[in-house]
């Protein structure tokens, strides 16, 4: 008989656990152990064994686990603890999901630089790699406790949904029976990529069975999003901002307002007028009565969307203008130069705004130098430094609460509405004070998308094959805002305005600028960014080179994905899908591909055009994915399917005008989105590999809808080429027309 030595045990209540790096994997310790006697059983009984940051296991088998990303509607909260509960063996009809609190240091996502941070698709590719260590390291540490309590090898036991197994004697230890023991190993084993279960013992991970755990609270009503939070003695505020950005107020005239019943304060701020009263509606009638003078001197009162367009659509026309390189493979000018043929096309992308169903608030009490934050925000790392800069205080000091986001979609990761809450706070020391953006001020204050113009050449040889492809993007730049410093270490180069000009299409020869503009307004981050606007442009002309070669789209696509099995089996499976190239009587289908965020996508979209009115209806669509493995197959059929909405909708309706610095849309009456009775049929088709790490998932259905929808147009039209976002229906009159 062999034996093996069992580690000691200690007993201990709550501990987190550092992670770090090296090795052949990542290797999961528990830092700050304090060894104690005996087990701490009255802590273990009211609040259950905390064996690390992510696992609180209670008496009676029940198992916590710590969500440490934002849910707003993509499915994190169930994806994230999943990952845990499949490797550490949890039962999952017994797990309890609770959020994680403001802490980068313990629940930073590793795609992001170890911040807190949801967005970007980086959620469960970031954490993917981490959690499912966290929920191996877990079950070792389970099995070495069962192992001493049972008294045998640590190597003849088990694990089965919550619970160990002795199989040599017909033992077992609940995992509720584990934890009211009260002790951990000392040491405490660590984990490798080798404790990983293979994909063919996996119970949850890639299962459709597994339901979202934030519906139900969704469905009854009760869960609490931002909007939603109620505190004692809560004050609500507001503030009126000025029409045109960076201007600000040189004389309010408040009298009325405060003639209004329960107004409790004016708050003169560098950027607007601050209000806090009683109620809400107080809030609102105090805001409507103030009559302000606003500054007049801000750059961006130049700011003309229309103008600003034709002017970047020229700019990258001007071939003297040079742009930072993005990509630089081979000599792509010369090649282009020296071609047969050269294909060159423009193609423009106007702003859009956010369009959360929840607009944009916060809830803030500062005391001394301490601040509480309840807010929906994608970002509680920023939130904390947000909050401390508004309140003059350090982002230690500050207590950031993550609620459920009623949609965010890039938005609820900006400063504004926490400075607000803070600001707002600070007037009313002690008392708390829920600040709520009107739709208005959510339409006209927005961080919208960049416009955009992308002029994009391809020559081609006399066999019509491509010599070389040269990419210019003229846009504003998100990341010399947000992220200032990555942008001057970068030379200047805005890589997340740039995604998607980078692809997996073999091309000999590959140049990719950015010319950066800075027209005096915020951009900032939309769903998918960079790949939604300049998708349009590669697989726009993609189409129209196979035009010109006279290639169906689909087999010049699978050419130039010919070292590309992944990219080709989602063509050729929504090809399958769509029945292409059948002809429809008085309709057509267009196809696009990404290989954004780490996936592959196409989707081929069927559609039909009143020549007359210039409208476009959109009636079918059919997607295949392939998001390497697939953690929650459902949820990504969800997620495709609304991010396909929301692509369909940016590039049929949505557009934000301004005109002398002032935006001109003010609600739903005035932006328009996609209408319910507009909504196509949407097939999606999930195609794992799950020999690769997940992808991210959650904005790779938009960008490929677009440019399907304008190359199916082409197709419908004899060649008539769509090129701006949106095809608004003068502007398809107007292509018609020639």
């Amino acid at each position: 008989m062999t034996t093996t030595l069992q580690p000691h045990t200690t007993a201990l209540s709550r501990r987190s656990f550092l992670v770090t790096l090296g090795g052949a994997g990542i290797a999961v310790a528990f830092g700050g152990l304090v060894p104690i006697a005996h087990a701490d059983t009255e802590t273990v009984a009211a609040e259950g064994l905390a064996l690390n940051a992510w696992v609180t296991i209670a008496p009676d088998g029940s198992v916590t686990l710590v969500s440490p990303a934002a849910e707003m509607g993509q499915g994190v909260k169930t994806a994230l603890p999943l990952l845990i509960a499949e490797d550490m063996d949890a039962d999952w009809d017994k797990v309890r999901v609770v959020q994680a609190p403001s802490d980068a240091e313990t629940y930073g996502n590793p795609g992001f630089y170890g911040i807190q941070l949801t967005g970007g698709s980086e959620t469960v590719r970031g954490y993917y790699q981490l959690l499912r260590l966290a929920g191996a390291h877990t079950r070792k540490v389970l099995l070495a406790v069962a192992a001493t309590h049972l008294n045998v090898p640590v190597g003849e036991l088990a694990t089965e949904p919550g619970r160990v197994v002795h199989a040599g004697s017909g033992r077992t230890l609940s995992y509720g029976e584990i934890a009211a023991l009260g002790v951990l190993p000392d040491p405490l084993p660590q984990a490798s990529e080798a404790d990983l279960k293979p994909a063919d013992q996996w119970r949850y991970i890639g299962r459709r069975e597994v339901d979202r755990v934030d519906v139900p609270a969704k469905v009854n009503g009760t869960a609490q999003f931002g909007i939603d939070i109620d505190l004692p003695d809560m004050l609500h505020g507001a503030v009126l901002r000025p029409p045109v950005p960076g201007e600000r107020p040189e004389r309010i005239d408040d009298a009325a307002a405060r003639a209004v019943k329960g107004l409790t304060r004016i708050v003169p701020l560098s950027y607007g007028v601050g209000i806090i009263g009683e109620s809400t509606d107080a809030v609102r009638r105090a805001k409507e009565a103030l009559v302000v003078t606003w500054s007049t001197d801000s750059r961006a009162r130049g700011y003309d969307s229309a103008a600003l367009a034709q002017a970047y659509r020229d700019i990258g026309r001007d071939l003297t203008q040079h742009g930072v390189p993005a990509r630089t493979e081979g000599d792509a000018p010369a090649a282009i130069a020296g071609s047969a043929r050269v294909v060159v096309a423009d193609y423009l992308t106007d702003l859009v705004y956010h369009a959360p169903m929840e607009p944009m608030n916060a809830t803030a009490r500062v005391i001394g130098d301490r601040v509480e934050v309840w807010a929906p925000t994608q970002g509680p790392t920023g939130t904390q430094g947000f909050a401390a800069d508004a309140a003059g205080t350090t982002p230690d000091k500050v207590t950031v609460h993550t609620t459920l986001i009623g949609g965010a979609f890039g938005r609820k990761a900006e400063a504004d509405f926490i400075t607000d809450a803070v600001l707002l706070a600070k007037e009313v020391e002690g008392r708390p004070v829920k600040m709520i953006w009107s739709r208005e001020d959510d339409v006209r204050h927005g961080k919208y998308r960049p416009l955009a113009a992308q002029h994009v050449e391809v020559g081609l040889d006399r066999a019509s094959a491509i010599t070389g492809w040269r990419h210019r993007v003229v846009a504003d730049s998100i990341f010399a805002r947000t992220l200032p410093e990555m942008f001057k270490s970068d030379g200047g180069l805005d890589t997340v305005v740039t995604d998607g000009t980078i692809f997996n299409y073999r091309v000999p020869a590959h140049l990719v600028e950015f010319l950066r503009q800075d027209s005096g307004r915020d951009v900032g981050f939309w769903r998918a960014v960079g790949y939604g606007q300049n998708v349009f442009g590669v697989e726009c002309m993609i189409d129209e080179v196979a035009a010109a070669s006279g290639v169906d789209p689909v087999a010049l696509r699978l050419q130039l994905l010919s070292d590309q099995p992944r990219a080709r089996k989602v063509i050729e499976a929504v090809a399958q899908m769509a029945d292409w190239p059948r002809p429809r009587e008085g309709r057509a289908l267009g196809l696009a591909y990404t290989d954004a965020f780490g996936g592959h996508c196409a989707e081929v979209a069927e559609v039909s055009l009143d020549r007359d009115s210039g409208e476009i209806r959109l009636h079918e669509v059919w997607c295949a994915v392939d998001p390497g493995v697939a953690v929650q197959p459902r949820n990504i059929e969800a997620q495709i399917t609304g991010a396909i909405v929301f692509g369909v909708s940016h590039a049929l309706y949505e557009q934000i005008n301004i005109v002398a610095g002032e935006v001109q849309e003010s609600n739903f009456d005035s932006y328009r989105i996609l209408r319910l009775s507009e909504m196509p049929r949407i097939h999606v088709e999930v195609t794992p590999t799950p020999e690769n790490k997940p992808a991210g998932i959650g904005e790779i259905g938009l960008p490929p809808i677009g440019p399907a929808i304008a190359n199916a147009v082409a197709r419908l039209t004899g060649g008539v080429r769509l090129r701006h976002y949106p095809f608004l229906p003068d502007r398809v009159k107007a292509a018609l027309a020639g």
